[in-house]
């Protein structure tokens, strides 16, 4: 499974570490992936989604069903 967030897009990005002598080597940025347990109440049962913690945050605001439109992600597919 890709570190992705179904709903943002949200996923590894590329950066340098920069040293005291400015030596840089790669790294990754991780987004902030949580697994997470939703109830769907249009489906009338739990999905199990990985999902950044601002998708989360906008969830909590929106509502799972209007949320997962605005995003174009099929909830029944889960």
């Amino acid at each position: 499974m890709a570190r992705k967030c179904i709903f943002t897009g949200k996923r590894p990005n590329v950066a340098n570490n920069r040293s005291h002598s400015n030596i840089q080597t790669k790294r990754r940025q991780i987004p902030n992936l949580q697994v997470k347990r939703l109830w769907w109440t249009e489906g009338n049962r739990f999905i199990i989604v990985r999902l950044t913690t601002r998708a989360m945050r906008s969830i909590d605001k929106l509502g799972l069903q209007v949320y997962a439109d605005k995003a174009g992600v099929d909830l029944s597919a889960l």
